[in-house]
């Protein structure tokens, strides 16, 4: 056993690492590494764009991307507790820039601040979505600081997408199978992130659920769908983990993956596909199996397949992304 003593976490203050918000600590945030860490508490992998974006008379702290689904993250970020000038400076800037999602980093959120974000999220539709998060600094003994995020205030997803189905006509409207690939995903989305690294997009009422590369133009998308590609029936559903190319490149860049096919079958112990459709800018490769996911009893063995497989697929593809 070893006896060597254990080192005690300190606290350290914000305004000892960051003397200046908008000269230190916006610079610090807007960094691809700290952006990062961001997004692996937010569970959304974020390309950054500019620092004090213009709007107007006015400037935006940092403006990302979300790389799985290309909208706008608006970060507004302050080293003191919240106040009601950042509150409407947020909401000013999102207008401004179109932003989907909307991020709030202060190093205390007041109780009001908390509850007018829970009230935005709960009173907009399911693609807006709030986010507030305080910023804590600990370091072990004479060790660097490290920055942690701590999410005070965030969309509760499964309401917001009900609501919104409910206000287009309501529950009616929604397929019973669509309804199903909505609570499968829902249950996949955790497991997923419990047993990798790997972080998804929101659930929704569709087939698919998008993972992220890091990468504009590539993601990874884990499938439940009734139609069956290799029979090309919706005799027996199926699952796919897929590689997915988009630009005026992709077509070229599936042609360089299907060169190394040899390669990567080596790595992938299953059959891959390369599609190629002449109707889309878009392309994939692909693995699938037989799946009756309509079977929530199987649901856990699904769940092993697909991250096996997204999992295996990131370890194969994402390292040649930035060749492609």
């Amino acid at each position: 056993m070893d006896n060597s003593p254990l080192g005690r976490l300190e606290q350290v203050s914000l305004r000892s690492i960051w003397a200046d918000e908008a000269g230190d600590f916006t610079p610090w945030l807007g960094k691809p590494e700290n952006l990062k860490l961001l997004g692996e508490t937010l569970g959304i992998e974020l390309e950054p764009d500019s620092e004090e974006f213009p709007v107007g008379p006015y400037s935006a702290d940092i403006v990302c991307r979300d790389t799985a689904s290309s909208t706008w993250v608006l970060i507004e970020n302050q080293i003191e507790k919240t106040n009601h000038i950042h509150l409407g400076q947020i909401l000013t800037y999102a207008a401004g820039v179109g932003a989907q999602t909307l991020v709030w980093i202060s190093s205390k959120f007041t109780e009001e601040h908390r509850a007018a974000f829970d009230w935005l999220n709960e009173h907009t539709n399911e693609d807006i979505s709030f986010f507030g998060l305080e910023i804590e600094l600990w370091r072990i003994g004479n060790s660097s600081p490290a920055p942690k995020f701590n999410i005070v205030s965030k969309p509760n997803d499964w309401s917001k997408a009900v609501r919104q189905q409910a206000s287009a006509g309501g529950d009616r409207q929604i397929s019973e199978h669509k309804r199903l690939q909505f609570e499968f995903w829902t249950g996949f989305k955790p497991w997923l992130e419990e047993h990798t690294r790997l972080q998804s997009q929101k659930p929704g009422y569709q087939h698919w659920l998008n993972v992220f590369l890091g990468k504009t133009g590539f993601h990874l998308s884990s499938i439940a769908s009734l139609w069956n590609t290799e029979t090309e029936s919706y005799g027996v559903p199926e699952l796919r983990v897929e590689f997915i190319l988009n630009g005026v490149s992709a077509k070229d860049q599936l042609e360089l993956l299907r060169r190394r096919s040899e390669e990567f079958r080596k790595r992938i112990d299953i059959p891959l596909v390369f599609h190629n459709s002449e109707g889309s800018k878009s392309c994939k490769v692909y693995v699938r199996r037989d799946f009756d996911f309509r079977d929530n009893s199987k649901w856990n063995e699904a769940f092993e397949w697909l991250t096996k497989y997204l999992q295996l697929f990131s370890d194969t593809f994402r390292p040649i992304i930035n060749a492609l």
